[in-house]
């Protein structure tokens, strides 16, 4: 995972596919820091297959 501005991630999904990710509400309002190399649990876009919404980061998937 790559920081990019603005609060968005370049994200490698496990099949090496490379997406533009940005951070949900949810995690923004409780404050996550994700940093780039963490691994991060995605929701894919159904209209654009290259962007997703970050929606977890590993410590709290456990």
């Amino acid at each position: 995972m790559e920081w990019l501005s603005n609060g968005m991630f370049r994200v490698r999904l496990d099949n090496e596919d490379l997406i533009l990710g940005y951070v949900s509400g949810r995690i923004r309002r409780s404050f996550i820091r994700i940093l780039p190399g963490d691994r991060v649990k995605i929701e894919i876009s159904p209209y654009y297959s290259t962007r997703g919404c970050i929606i977890g980061v590993d410590s709290e998937l456990k």
